[in-house]
């Protein structure tokens, strides 16, 4: 029997739901994201209304150029506890039609609908059906694609947004996707579509037409995924469990800086944040990134791999600090610093890097743990490092 999977996705999910709690922002411009500062404040853009889009701003893009584009937009700085509550109120209604519901983000989910055509009908049915309840249940529009496996719903519910239903019937998927840009694809990002086009690859049609066995020779393994996902081949089940790769933070600060001092304050504050969430999971990482983006968006990053998982700030705060000293450009301004953990482990197991006696982890997971019950109870700015007061950050 032919899979009936669905991609389900939240129409700009962030601005909706700021214009859902604020019905005057309806048909303007919004853009959450960092505080625009008249055309000079830092970091990124997180979500933009299909009002903005209009003007060419888009997510990931920097907040300067977005007011720059945009100077009339609806800046706004985000609300991601409000998030996710719709969220977690959008996939319950996804657990109404099937048990098979894989989150892949905060706004977007697959669904295993394969089992669902006696309940709920043929395909589209399907869809209007999940339609339908999520604007009932959040008031919020989705967008909804249908087809034999995952890369064809997810490329289907992206081009007819929003509020948009497309199904690809399975004798259909290679002829559904043989027109579309060779950037739709599934692992074809800027550089490799512009090694294609080398080749005379420019639609998903050209891509599946090749020899076989060119990308292969090309690309390797990785060519041979290419050319099936060309021809709509995707036998990826939809995971009930969604495995969590790395967990991190990062921040841009106000200005480009090299102050040891403040740079210091700022990464003991995200260790102390990355620490606290791998607790909340129950999990330890091995592997500690550390990110640096200098002036003209020049990116860096470096990791090491420890002996044994951590979840304890002082432990990452020693690795990621040792990384900054191994690997920073003395003299030059830093303008964005993350530090994140991967390589998971099940929470409780502590790193040996000071080599400490038993008795001392204890009372440092004892006193980790005393600090999350408080924020927990009275907001994460309840106790704060000295450390991070130290770097002179509001």
């Amino acid at each position: 029997m032919d899979r009936i999977i669905a991609h389900v996705d939240m129409d700009s999910f962030f601005t909706a739901v700021e214009v859902l709690d604020n019905p005057a922002l309806a048909g303007r411009p919004v853009i959450v994201g960092a505080d625009p500062k008249g055309g000079k404040g830092r970091g990124v853009v997180s979500a933009a209304s299909y009002e903005a889009r209009r003007y060419g701003v888009h997510s990931a893009m920097p907040i300067s150029q977005a007011y720059r584009l945009c100077p009339r937009g609806v800046f706004l700085p985000g609300r991601m506890r409000r998030y996710g509550e719709l969220s977690r109120r959008v996939m319950a209604v996804l657990g109404t039609f099937t048990p098979l519901v894989e989150q892949v983000s905060v706004d977007e989910a697959f669904l295993d609908l394969s089992g669902c055509r006696r309940l709920l009908g043929q395909p589209r049915e399907m869809g209007l059906a999940i339609k339908r309840a999520i604007r009932q249940r959040t008031a919020l529009t989705a967008s909804v694609g249908i087809g034999p496996n995952k890369l064809v719903a997810k490329i289907a519910s992206d081009l007819e947004k929003p509020d948009g239903l497309v199904v690809v019937e399975p004798q259909r998927a290679a002829l559904f996707l043989r027109d579309l840009p060779i950037r739709r694809l599934w692992g074809v990002g800027p550089k490799t579509e512009q090694q294609l086009a080398a080749l005379g690859v420019r639609t998903i049609g050209d891509l599946a037409d090749l020899p076989e066995g060119a990308l292969e020779r090309r690309y390797g393994e990785y060519g041979r995924d290419l050319r099936s996902r060309a021809r709509g081949i995707d036998d990826d089940p939809v995971s009930l469990e969604r495995e969590e790769k790395s967990l991190g933070r990062e921040t841009t600060f106000d200005q480009d800086t090299a102050d040891r001092r403040l740079i210091a304050a700022t990464l003991l504050e995200l260790c102390d944040e990355v620490a606290a969430r791998l607790r909340r999971h129950g999990l330890a990482g091995r592997t500690v990134t550390l990110k640096l983006r200098y002036q003209g968006f020049e990116t860096h990053t470096c990791r090491r791999t420890l002996a044994s998982a951590l979840d304890e700030t002082t432990a990452l705060y020693a690795a990621a600090t040792q990384l900054w000293g191994d690997n920073h450009q003395p003299g030059r301004k830093v303008r964005l610093i993350g530090v994140s953990v991967s390589n998971f482990a099940p929470g409780g197991e502590q790193t040996g890097l000071f080599d400490q006696p038993p008795a001392d982890r204890r009372r440092r997971a004892s006193v980790e743990r005393a600090v999350d019950a408080v924020r927990s109870k009275f907001g994460e700015r309840a106790l704060v490092r000295a450390g991070v007061l130290g770097g002179d950050r509001e």
